[in-house]
């Protein structure tokens, strides 16, 4: 049994979640002392002017101290430490900055969380890519398409940007979204993998109880919906339903191509887990093999 705390946590685990916290805790000081390194609390807020310094001063020790895959683990969990201290810091303004500030909170989180449950669940498979902070194109696309939206909204129509108890809302849809997809992968343990495994490891499970009890992909729901609350977090109304189209769209494609692979895996035994339990997602059955031919035949399927 795979016992999952601090004292057990591979190297790359520790060394993040220590630069992660050491930086988050010097940003938060600095942000809420009112007067840091000679400028108002509202300057290094809003120009940064103190923010970059700090960072730079991070990136010079930690390039010191650690060389390749450590410091690259190094500076991302600083990096995500000071822009979750700069979101909490933007979280306490009266206008539409707060609704910015719980958005940097939610997105950092995810990102450095993602790393950390590997790094307790999986971590032969840990990596910079754990991060997922370079998911994909299409993704840091979709991040900027928001960021622009907002600031447009925030500019020309300020009060769209207020309306706080809808922006809490979104925060409960990531918050929940993030307990589900973090409890996928601490229930798959070993057997979960950011990406499409096309190949059947020998220690390779079926994993149907837990959270895929209720739903055969939870990571991918608590995705799905941690997505769109992320643009109803920041009252992004045009971006929310483009976010809601083009995850949808991409996870009918990827649960499609995934339940193929599982079905070359495990056969009848993924056929009998489908019969029980949905996808989870709206409208997304997933791949359904057709029962006019012989799918239930074990001998069917090649391992």
């Amino acid at each position: 049994m795979i016992k999952f705390s601090i004292r057990n946590m591979c190297p790359a685990g520790k060394q993040a979640l220590t630069c992660f916290l050491l930086s988050a805790t010097v940003f938060v000081v600095s942000f809420f002392s009112g007067n840091v390194l000679g400028f108002s609390a509202e300057l290094w807020a809003l120009r940064f002017w103190g923010p970059a310094l700090y960072f730079c001063l991070f990136n010079f020790i930690l390039r010191y101290m650690y060389k390749g895959f450590t410091y690259e683990v190094s500076i991302r969990s600083a990096f995500l430490g000071a822009a979750f201290s700069s979101g909490l810091f933007l979280s306490t303004f009266d206008n539409g900055w707060r609704v910015f500030g719980l958005y940097i909170m939610i997105l950092t989180f995810f990102h450095f969380s993602e790393f950390m449950s590997v790094a307790l669940t999986n971590p032969r498979t840990l990596s910079i890519d754990s991060f997922i902070l370079n998911h994909s194109v299409q993704y840091g696309l979709a991040a900027v398409a928001s960021w622009t939206e907002w600031g447009l909204e925030y500019y020309f129509f300020p009060g769209m940007k207020t309306y706080f108890w809808l922006s809490y809302v979104g925060v409960l849809m990531c918050i929940g979204g993030e307990v589900l997809r973090k409890s996928a992968m601490f229930t798959a343990k070993t057997n979960f993998n950011h990406t499409v495994q096309y190949v059947k490891q020998p220690d390779h499970q079926l994993v149907t109880h837990g959270v895929y009890g209720v739903c055969r992909h939870p990571s991918y729901v608590g995705w799905f919906y941690w997505s769109i609350g992320t643009q109803i977090t920041l009252l992004n109304p045009v971006c929310m339903l483009v976010y809601t189209l083009a995850s949808w769209t991409f996870f009918r494609e990827r649960v499609y191509a995934e339940e193929l692979t599982l079905l070359t895996f495990f056969g009848q035994q993924y056929v009998q887990y489908q019969s029980r339990v949905g996808t989870g997602l709206p409208l997304i059955p997933g791949y359904v093999p057709d029962n006019t031919q012989q799918t239930l035949r074990p001998d069917h399927w090649s391992y």
